[in-house]
């Protein structure tokens, strides 16, 4: 039954992102080559003095990038500290130092990890004017980012990117916005509350009290998850009835999560002036998304043990409302993106389930990955497939008309690496040294042994993918993770920015070199198949070893 429900829901997904893919690439890629401003974007221009038909370096965009998201992690954290006297504080204190420098990060860097029940530490203007404008403008981040690379690709000897400012407010403004206020109304209609009543007390079926939030939860949904963000309002995220009541609200929240990204390669095929380009990219993305939905999916449905076979599958810590099928195609969604959202708590789930959890991360999120950030990650790892392929025939690899010299393979070199030198350094780090990893197993694990190290590897994967997502079982409410987790966050987000601009102006600063019968073709299906293979197999290089230590040794048992 279980197998059915997720064939048509997957089904019912696959066509409506088929729908939306062509016109919303098309409007996005519209979006970065248009050379008009709209009225509230040169207003916007004059106010902080940027003259938008100016051009940049990669350094100067960079430093654009950087610049915003220092000012964003300081305005966050400020407002998070004076929170006791903000109106709409709903009573609550100023939030801690090691927690409101974790939570500023987070936000800013697109990743969104909470150590902390939302509804009970955030009053309605941190969530509104720190929490929800970071949804809006980390995502902007992203996709100008991912544009300034398409640029690098189709560009002749500029050696420019475009302008940072630009590009993110017509992220914001043209795109994020007006979608965000669309599905807000959606979500609001399936009955996502959006109110300003603070506390209420009820009375319960059993004579009791009972303390009920309230708050602007449809608004902030809605941008949480169109911009694969993924904090959530409520501790609980989106199995709470109040931001995902039903189960067509559930599969709108997983088409508000791939809408952009699956929409992104069609915006890099127009703008490099091959949409084949594109769908190449597309169908390698959508390959990985559904073996990996079909292994979760099958991992909890014949879940192990004489509980979960009883209940027809393993049903520990998913809803009633949307059962295994609508809980793994939202984990899928929400781990293989950036988004880090859960119906359902990843902790409970069986060991493989949620070993593919951490895979899809560990994939570099690149299927289709975050907003901006997962096309980026894509191309990358295009990058490396060329150059391999290169080798193997004797001829200089080209992609797109672009020479792939020692350069570009060095910084592309560098982007895939990082990541997992973040991930395995900070995990290393919480065991190695005593006095962390006295903390470590005495206060953040409730869960000791194989698990135990699982949910310490989910948690630095999460934050060095900039995903978001937890096994709930961790407590990281800690000096030692508030501050590693938010370090993790800052270097897993703004150093593969760095390799990636960097890149880019590599190749913008080249010609184009005409294409000859020893070009590789990067639209057929044998690209496709090779792209997936290196996906896998650097991420099989690279994670095995640690993976072997936590979920397979907790599935082997």
């Amino acid at each position: 039954m279980e197998a059915w429900l997720l064939v048509a829901q997957f089904a019912t997904l696959a066509i409506i992102l088929a729908v939306i893919h062509r016109p919303l690439g098309d409007y996005m890629a519209w979006t970065f080559t248009s050379a008009r401003d709209l009225k509230v974007e040169r207003g916007l221009y004059r106010v902080v003095g940027v003259d938008s038909a100016g051009e940049q370096s990669w350094g100067a965009y960079l430093r654009g990038v950087l610049a915003f998201s220092l000012i964003g992690v300081l305005f966050v954290y400020a407002l998070q500290r004076l929170q006791a006297v903000l109106p709409y504080s709903l009573g609550l204190p100023a939030v801690p130092e090691g927690l409101s420098f974790n939570t500023a990060v987070s936000f800013v860097t697109n990743t969104n990890w909470q150590s902390y029940s939302p509804e009970v530490t955030m009053g309605y203007t941190v969530q509104i004017a720190g929490l929800a404008v970071q949804n809006f403008v980390s995502a902007g981040v992203g996709i100008a980012v991912a544009v300034a690379l398409i640029r690098g690709f189709s560009r002749r000897s500029t050696g420019t990117l475009g302008n940072f400012w630009v590009d993110l407010t017509r992220a914001t403004l043209r795109i994020l916005l007006p979608l965000a206020v669309i599905s807000s109304i959606v979500l609001i209609a399936g009955g996502v509350i959006q109110n300003f009543n603070g506390f209420t007390e009820v009375s319960t079926l059993t004579g009791g009290t009972a303390t009920v939030p309230g708050g602007p939860v449809a608004s902030q949904e809605a941008i949480k998850l169109l911009g694969t963000n993924g904090g959530g309002f409520f501790n609980v995220n989106s199995a709470h009835p109040f931001e995902n009541p039903t189960p067509w609200t559930n599969l709108f929240e997983i088409v508000l999560m791939l809408a952009i990204p699956f929409s992104l390669p069609r915006t890099f095929g127009k703008m490099v002036g091959d949409t084949r380009q594109g769908f190449a990219i597309l169908a390698a993305m959508a390959t990985l998304f559904i073996v990996s939905l079909a292994a979760l999916t099958t991992f909890e449905i014949i879940g192990s043990g004489t509980g979960p076979q009883l209940a027809g599958g393993a049903m520990e810590g998913k809803e009633q409302r949307f059962g295994i099928a609508a809980s793994t195609l939202f984990a899928t969604t929400s781990t293989i993106t950036s988004t880090g959202a859960v119906n359902s708590m990843h902790d409970s789930f069986t060991s493989l389930g949620g070993m593919m959890t951490l895979f899809n991360m560990m994939l570099g999120e690149i299927a289709p990955g975050g907003v901006g950030s997962g096309l980026y990650g894509m191309l990358i790892i295009a990058i490396i497939t060329v150059f391999i392929a290169g080798l193997l025939v004797g001829r200089t690899p080209e992609y797109l008309g672009k020479k792939l010299g020692p350069r570009e393979i060095k910084l592309a070199s560098l982007y895939i690496l990082t990541t997992p030198t973040i991930v395995l350094v900070g995990t290393a780090l919480s065991f190695a040294i005593p006095v962390i990893r006295e903390d470590v197993e005495g206060t953040s694990i409730w869960n000791p042994g194989l698990h135990g190290f699982t949910e310490v590897l989910y948690a630095f994967t999460s934050a060095g993918n900039n995903n978001g997502s937890a096994f709930a079982g961790i407590t990281a409410n800690t000096p030692w993770f508030n501050t590693a987790l938010g370090v993790a966050m800052l270097l897993g987000r703004f150093i593969p920015i760095v390799f990636v601009l960097a890149l880019a102006g590599s190749l913008a600063a080249q010609n184009k070199v005409p294409v000859t019968a020893g070009t590789l073709p990067t639209h057929r299906p044998q690209f496709v198949g090779l792209l997936v293979g290196v996906v896998l197999i650097v991420v099989a290089l690279t994670y095995f070893p640690v993976l072997a230590l936590g979920p397979l040794a907790e599935g082997l048992q």
